[in-house]
């Protein structure tokens, strides 16, 4: 039940009452308000400190002096150690708690007084508060039941289990709420900032379940001791039958519980301070009730008490509706049957029929309390469980005859009202040693929280310890073994069985009972709420937002609701012995994870990790964890599973949809160390072909505004991966780090906004370089770490290579094909990646075809394996197609490639396709001879400055004479050029003239044969060389004999081994689109770079012609080593 924290300065208190306390909550409130205030500047909400970086209300302070000029450039951010250590000594730490709620009841639009520092210690803010939490209605109304069923031994295992439990979960919470301090956020502030948001978020609600259903107890409890042992002719429901009377008991409560808790809901509406006044009250009544149990033990040394317990044979009655226990009486020296004969028999005539177990026994009075001296201990130490309906019977007592004891239950016995085994006893006893989280939760009220939490923590666990042990033996040793298994004291006319222990008077006990059960239910209620708004606030279950709302003051009304409509849940199981194991199971499954709070922590040596509360240890949290959990399987297996899945749900749930949260939590510590132990082992062995998948290293492009420029990229990473290795989102920007520090963060942003978009889990590594080019090595050479490297790159096809005015698009994406190559790095491109399917697609039936030119080690195969493993490409269909040459036999080809895919368990259809030796088209020749054309006026267009003038001043007067007599269309056309753009004069004309004096070949043919001056030109602008390239495209199916022979002198100046990179580029591309245009994918070998970086450009050329008329196209290039086997 966390209250709220707020640090606040001393100086500014008035007018923080004035203005904060809008969210003003009680004793056991709710969460951070600065949390949603603050933020550190990457969205997660910080905590608010006089430390470094909070200098918002330092901004107007100035420095003055020269001691300290040294670091006067520095003040603005990190403060003065004098000015810290003053700021310190001016914050407190206060619980907008019950005073500012009842100063804002009290003095409605009128000025708040100043709050004044928490002065509460040790005894009155943790060690009552607790007292009061963890006596209650077990102690009262079911604790001599379980010792008379389980017996003194088994009883004090249960206590003793229990209260170890609680000891253990004390010692590991006192650690952590000494380390540091503590906000008045209870237990889900200590789990959620030791284990994270995730832990924080599951455990905070299963314990806000445990409150709000002890809340239902308490309420159960009321009415329990209110119609039975108060006013029993209250009820609603009455029935004649005894068999019934179960059924109407259940119905009175749920009746008049869901009138109590209306009631009560109201009262923590209106006014919580009532509440908090009377939690004294309530105390008060709890110690008073045991001080009288006490007493009454003492007084039974020398006077017992007189509770008779008529049993018939050894069977024990209800003694409510008879005065006397005797089957028949003298009167007026008339013998007469008793009203217990009218009980057993048809009528109350001697002669009449009468039950034949009550003919055969006589009845014998016994004292229900005979004493601590009447050794009567020895009898009660060992159990009696037994199945429901069972009669209570006593031991020693003999019996004769009778019918099946099943047969006997409407009659006026003492029978067990459930099955009763040593387990439900477990879970039906521990709510009463929980509520020791109630000094944490006052933390902000404390004086010294720090030393006050362990000690009074602990002290009071002790004190209910020795109280519940003692209890235990005493009952044992005073109360007769029946009355202790009469649960609701039916055998000694309805009276409470610890009240006809107590003195002066059972009503001691009975009111002190009734008003501590009412306090406790006022209590969940009003603590229950404050902790869902503290978990909404927080901001981690997004769908709980609403209850983080309130009241104007900050009571949590939603939240209010929504607890007395779970409450009322309880209220209608109507049994607080079914009721009990349900709160049992959430709170154990809060103490556990405290207790694995506490020890990962300490084995994980956090630096911060250093609480004052030194006597602790981690094996002492690894015990008390293994005991909650222990006791979470002994009382209900079935509820602990329950439990258990509702925080596994949650727990995913925040870690499918939460808010990101950065506590300095011990599960990212103890992430940290897997980690690192996994990289190093990782390291010691590369992967297994086995084991062997993509880890992906993804070079992204994003815009001039940071934005992503192909998102799909992304969409296809997700359906490879499928979430499965390692996936590294890299971008790099052009620039220094100093100057582009903003614009980084800014597209890192974006990057992991676009990855979430597309469900894409992975890093995302934004690196600053000089260019483009290095930054990019920089990424392949160095992303990753120790083992977990990626180990291929993907990348998008740059589509506008050709239009663009740089080659540096084209020849940084070569010099990465280079540079995987070298890292022995995989390879995927993909062509139009804009057009692949996003995650919402679901592509019809269609094929993935593989076309497996060369063996790469297997990546062809592995990647439509991957694929197909996602929905988006289930249905798709994968073919496998390889080329044979002149000399392969292709049937044999296509058998052993069908077993080879057998062998590797992978379902393809298969085809072996032929390409024969044929002789080169004259679309080839013409292909090679624009892209070689194109290709000397690129590089001649980007010489350097210093290279043209040097080569200039070398062949300038050839050049001209050369150009005017062969040419002179060429002079008009640099003279129409100067003219339009004289900013390019020079450029154009310099780069004609050295072309010229390169292609001195074609220059020579063309001054020999006039005729091909207007088919081939040696000017070549961009206009003129697309103009080329469209004419040749378009009449490549019909070329003329005439015009074979015609070009045939250009081509015999061709490189031949361009020609014939040409040739199987073309061909290639034929048979590719001839039978996969219609894929959905096409997969295909990608022809590694030239070694001579001197045709860079035709290689670009080459795959442009290879990938031609094709949609969606993955180049694949393999690493160097096989990554599919056969083997298992």
């Amino acid at each position: 039940m966390p209250t709220n924290f707020t640090v606040v300065p001393v100086k500014d208190s008035t007018r923080e009452a004035e203005d904060g306390n809008e969210d003003d909550d009680v004793d056991d409130n709710n969460v951070l308000n600065d949390e949603e205030v603050d933020s550190a500047g990457d969205g997660v909400p910080k905590e608010n400190s006089p430390f470094i970086n909070n200098t918002e209300n330092d901004k107007g302070n100035s420095y003055d002096g020269t001691n300290m000029a040294l670091f006067e450039e520095e003040m603005d951010s990190n403060p003065m150690v004098s000015s810290l250590l003053n700021k310190l000594a001016n914050y407190t730490n206060l619980s907008q708690g019950a005073q500012e709620h009842e100063e804002a009841d009290d003095d409605e639009g009128s000025k708040k007084k100043a709050v004044k520092s928490p002065q509460m210690g040790t005894f009155m803010g943790v060690y009552l508060p607790c007292l009061q939490n963890i006596l209650g209605v077990i102690l009262f109304l079911r604790l001599t039941w379980i010792v008379g069923t389980a017996g003194i031994l088994e009883s004090l295992i249960i206590v003793g289990l229990c209260c170890s439990c609680t000891m253990l979960t004390a010692i590991s919470m006192s650690a952590i709420a000494t380390n540091g301090v503590v906000p008045a956020g209870g237990s889900y502030y200590m789990i959620s900032r030791s284990l994270g948001p995730e832990f924080g978020g599951a455990v905070g609600l299963c314990f806000y379940l445990g409150t709000t259903f002890a809340g239902s107890m308490y309420i159960l409890g009321t009415i329990e001791i209110l119609l039975t042992y108060i006013v029993p002719k209250a009820a609603i429901f009455v029935t004649e039958r005894k068999e019934d009377e179960m059924n109407a008991m259940l119905n009175n409560m749920r009746v008049y519980g869901s009138c109590c808790l209306a009631m009560m809901a109201v009262v923590v509406f209106v006014g919580v301070k009532y509440v908090n006044k009377l939690a004294l009250v309530f105390l008060a009544c709890v110690i008073l009730s045991i001080l009288a149990i006490y007493a009454g033990v003492i007084k039974t040394i020398f006077e017992p008490p007189d509770f008779p317990v008529c049993m018939l044979g050894n069977r024990t009655l209800q003694n409510n509706d008879f005065d006397k226990c005797l089957k028949t009486e003298v009167i007026d020296n008339v013998t007469v049957t008793t009203k217990l004969w009218k009980l057993f028999c048809s009528g109350p005539d001697f002669n009449a029929t009468c039950n034949e177990f009550f003919v055969n026994n006589n009845l014998t009075e016994i004292q229900g309390i005979p004493g601590l001296t009447s050794g009567v201990i020895s009898e009660n130490m060992w159990s009696e469980y037994g199945p429901l309906g069972m009669l209570v019977e006593h031991k020693t007592l003999s019996s004769f005859g009778g019918s099946d004891p099943a047969k006997d239950i409407h009659l006026p016995y003492v029978v067990n009202d459930i099955m009763t085994f040593f387990t439900l006893l477990v879970g039906i006893y521990f709510p009463s040693v929980t509520g020791i989280m109630a000094g944490s939760n006052r933390s902000g009220d404390l004086r010294d929280a720090q030393k006050s939490i362990p000690i009074g923590t602990i002290m009071a666990i002790a004190t209910t310890s020795i109280i519940y042990i003692s209890c235990v033996v005493l009952f044992g040793a005073c109360i007769e073994g029946v009355l202790l298994r009469d649960k609701f004291g039916d055998s000694v006319k309805g009276n409470l069985v610890i009240g006809t222990l107590s003195w002066p008077s059972p009503w001691v006990i009975v009111i002190g009972s009734f008003f501590s059960c009412c306090g406790a239910g006022l209590q969940s209620l009003t603590g229950a709420p404050r902790l869902l708004q503290a978990i909404a606030r927080d901001g981690i279950v997004p769908f709980l937002q609403v209850f983080g709302h309130g009241k104007a003051n900050g009571e949590p009304t939603w939240a209010l609701l929504l607890t007395a409509g779970i409450c009322e849940i309880g209220i209608l199981i109507a049994s607080l012995d079914s009721v009990a194991p349900i709160l049992s199971m959430f709170f154990l499954m809060c103490y556990l994870f405290v207790n694995l709070a506490c020890a990962v922590q300490t084995l994980l040596r956090t630096p911060n990790w250093r609480p004052r509360f030194k006597y602790y240890h981690w094996a002492l949290s690894f015990l008390g964890m293994s005991l909650c959990l222990a006791l979470m399987f002994i009382s209900s297996w079935y509820y602990a599973i329950v439990a258990m899945v509702i925080a596994g749900c949650i727990y995913k749930y925040i870690e499918y949809r939460g808010a990101e949260k950065e506590w300095g939590d011990g599960i990212r510590g103890l992430s940290l160390n897997a980690a690192r132990y996994a990289l190093i082992r990782l390291e010691e062995a590369p992967p297994h072909t086995k084991n062997w998948r993509p880890q992906l290293l993804v070079l992204l492009n994003i815009d001039s505004d940071q934005a992503v420029k192909h998102p799909r990229l992304l969409s296809f990473c997700t359906q490879l991966k499928a979430g499965k290795g390692l996936t590294i989102v890299g971008n790099v920007l052009e620039g220094t780090y100093l100057t582009k520090d903003a614009e980084a963060k800014k597209a890192e942003q974006n990057i992991k906004s676009a990855m979430s978009a597309e469900r894409t889990k992975g890093f995302c590594h934004v690196v600053v370089s000089s260019n483009l080019r290095d930054g990019v090595s920089h990424l392949i050479q160095s992303a990753g770490l120790g083992g977990m490297k990626h180990n291929t790159v993907l990348m998008a096809w740059p589509g506008t290579w050709k239009q663009s005015n740089d080659p540096q698009s084209w020849r940084n994406f070569i010099e990465t094909v280079r540079e995987t190559t070298s890292a022995h790095q995989a390879l995927l491109v993909a062509k139009n990646v804009d057009s692949f399917p996003t995650n919402q697609d679901r592509l019809s039936e269609g094929t993935i075809d593989v076309w497996w030119v060369v063996h790469d080690g297997g990546m062809l195969m592995l990647l439509p394996f991957l694929l197909r493993q996602h929905k988006v490409w289930r249905k798709c269909k994968m073919r496998i197609f390889t080329v044979a040459q002149m000399d392969d036999n292709s049937i044999q080809m296509k058998k052993d490639l069908q077993m080879f895919l057998y062998h590797l368990r992978l379902n393809a259809e298969v085809e072996v396709v032929e390409m024969h030796d044929n002789d080169i088209s004259a679309f080839t020749y013409e292909k090679t001879l624009v892209m070689e054309q194109r290709s000397q006026m690129l590089k001649q267009m980007h010489l350097s400055r210093t290279e043209r003038e040097r080569e200039i001043q070398s062949i300038t007067d050839e050049s001209r004479s050369s150009i005017r007599r062969k040419n002179p269309g060429a002079d008009q056309s640099t003279n129409v050029s100067r003219q339009s753009s004289p900013m390019e004069d020079t450029q154009e004309d310099e780069a004609q003239l050295i072309h010229d004096r390169n292609t001195a070949s074609h220059a020579t043919i063309n001054d020999k044969a006039d005729t091909g001056l207007d088919r081939v030109h040696m000017t070549w602008t961009k206009d003129k060389l697309f103009t080329e390239r469209n004419r040749n495209r378009e009449c490549n199916a019909n070329v003329a004999v005439r015009d074979l022979f015609n070009m045939k002198p250009e081509w015999e100046s061709l490189n031949q081994s361009n020609v014939r990179r040409m040739h199987t580029a073309v061909k290639l591309n034929e048979v590719v689109v001839n039978k996969s245009q219609g894929a959905h994918l096409v997969l295909l070998n990608m022809p590694g770079p030239p070694r001579n970086r001197g045709g860079d450009e035709n290689y670009m050329e080459f795959l442009e012609v290879l990938l031609e008329g094709l949609n969606r196209v993955l180049l694949v290039r393999g690493g160097g080593q096989e990554v599919i086997t056969i083997y298992s």
